[in-house]
């Protein structure tokens, strides 16, 4: 199974856009246009017209940037889960009970974690005891 790349337009941009906005370079620039900013406001005497040109202008972009970065992160989020999934599908002795743990209802997913809660502090019990924490213990 080979997978392809993004092809959409929107994926495409999308991780474009995340590259680029999170370079150091592209913090300067912003940051450029907000010193221009506050140097221009004695220029339009602080008015009403300067303020808004700033405020539109960082409110259009945020509002854009929350679906570019919440796409991007919901991509890579999936990424991860299917390469957790596959390292749990490969791994001799794991509970395949656990791929695709994240589709489970939150309930659901509390009951499994409290289990593995339960694991760790025995397994934590143990080690203050002088114990070994590396057994294979069978989950409830």
């Amino acid at each position: 199974m080979r997978p392809t790349k993004s092809t959409t337009l929107f994926s495409r941009f999308s991780k474009w856009t995340a590259r680029v906005t999170g370079r150091p370079s592209t913090f300067g620039l912003a940051a450029l246009v907000i010193v221009v900013w506050l140097v221009t406001g004695p220029l339009f005497d602080y008015s009403n017209t300067w303020q808004l040109v700033i405020n539109t202008g960082t409110t259009i972009i945020t509002f854009l940037m929350v679906f570019l970065i919440q796409n991007t992160q919901n991509r890579d989020t999936e990424a991860l889960q299917v390469k957790l999934d596959e390292l749990i599908r490969v791994t001799e002795g794991a509970h395949n009970a656990l791929l695709d743990l994240e589709e489970l209802e939150e309930e659901e997913l509390a009951r499994v974690r409290a289990n593995y809660a339960r694991l760790a502090r025995r397994a934590r019990e143990g080690l203050a005891k002088g114990e070994g924490d590396t057994a294979r213990v069978e989950i409830d």
